[in-house]
């Protein structure tokens, strides 16, 4: 009887540690800027900011940074989510990798470093145009962590993005100013030639946002950022970095079982209709006025979605 009284509390310690444990680490999470270093050893500009279900934001650019939309989105996203804004390595406030180390496997791996270290069991992705490919890349790789995907924006297919690309901004170039473009000429070199002449013409605008006050303020808060890290964008093209990032993902989409929330902008030229494509067995598509900065342009319309969405997502 002695032992069974000194038991007693340690056994009724232990069935409360593992009634609750797995509720006090999924609370466990701050907000702050915890110190984040890959798994190769590249440090990780993080910052966690709002209440509500973990929701890891993955940028686009490739490369831009979360800076931009954590300033001018944040506050409504934190109201739904507790946000964590990620700056993928060589990019925004996050170091370089000495190794050039900027493939599609490297960038899910950062991903998952980033997950337990934080000691997270399960999260929702939000991704931006580019960031689609990796939040969808480490949603296949790792369902069994992840509570939800929200596509904002997002691309897929990347090849299929380029070539909606080229074809609408050369469009948009004055017919007196651009050159002839030879349909049969491979898709990197028409859509590298048509960037650059939307660049120099100050034309690149038309092509993502869909009114100008969008563009003044993405064009404000990104002057008021310091420099930021441009190594993963300009280290992409490289040959064996870009490899991973030309799989058509939507061919995946039918076996990713979770929640899925698609927001695409009605006449988002970036993307194009790739969307249409998309085949997630739980998906629910709410197509928004606007171009590519839906986040931006229709800010009330996509926090009805996501706290519509937050609502269906798994309980633990």
């Amino acid at each position: 009887m002695k032992t069974l009284r000194f038991l007693r509390p340690t056994l009724l310690c232990l069935f409360y540690l593992l009634l609750v444990g797995p509720a006090a680490r999924a609370q466990a999470l701050a907000n702050g800027t915890p110190a984040v270093s890959t798994s190769d050893g590249v440090r990780l500009y993080v910052r966690v900011a709002g209440q509500g279900r973990p929701c890891v934001f993955v940028h686009g650019g490739p490369g831009a940074g979360s800076e931009t939309i954590e300033t001018l989105a944040g506050p409504m996203l934190e109201q739904r989510f507790r946000m964590i804004y990620l700056d993928q390595r060589g990019s925004g406030r996050s170091a370089s990798s000495p190794t050039k180390a900027y493939g599609l496997p490297r960038l899910v791996q950062d991903l998952e470093d980033l997950r337990q270290q934080l000691h997270l069991e399960r999260w929702v992705l939000m991704s931006h145009s580019f960031g689609g490919l990796i939040a969808t890349a480490y949603a296949r790789q790792y369902p069994q962590h992840v509570l939800g995907l929200v596509l904002t924006n997002s691309i897929l297919n990347l090849p299929a993005s380029m070539e909606s690309m080229a074809t609408t901004g050369y469009a948009l170039l004055p017919a007196a100013t651009r050159p002839p473009l030879d349909a049969a000429a491979p898709l990197p070199q028409r859509f590298g030639m048509v960037m650059a002449l939307l660049n120099q013409q100050r034309l690149m605008g038309r092509l993502m946002y869909a009114t100008d006050s969008v563009a003044a303020r993405v064009a404000r808060a990104q002057r008021r950022q310091a420099t930021a890290n441009h190594d993963f964008a300009a280290s992409l093209y490289q040959p064996g970095v870009i490899d991973g990032y030309l799989e058509d993902l939507t061919a995946s989409t039918p076996q990713m079982t979770m929640p899925v929330l698609v927001l695409p902008g009605q006449t988002d030229d970036v993307t194009g209709p790739q969307h249409e494509s998309f085949r997630f067995p739980h998906q629910r598509v709410v197509a928004l006025p606007g171009k590519h900065y839906v986040l931006l342009e229709t800010p009330n319309e996509v926090s009805r979605a996501l706290a519509a969405f937050s609502r269906e997502l798994p309980k633990n």
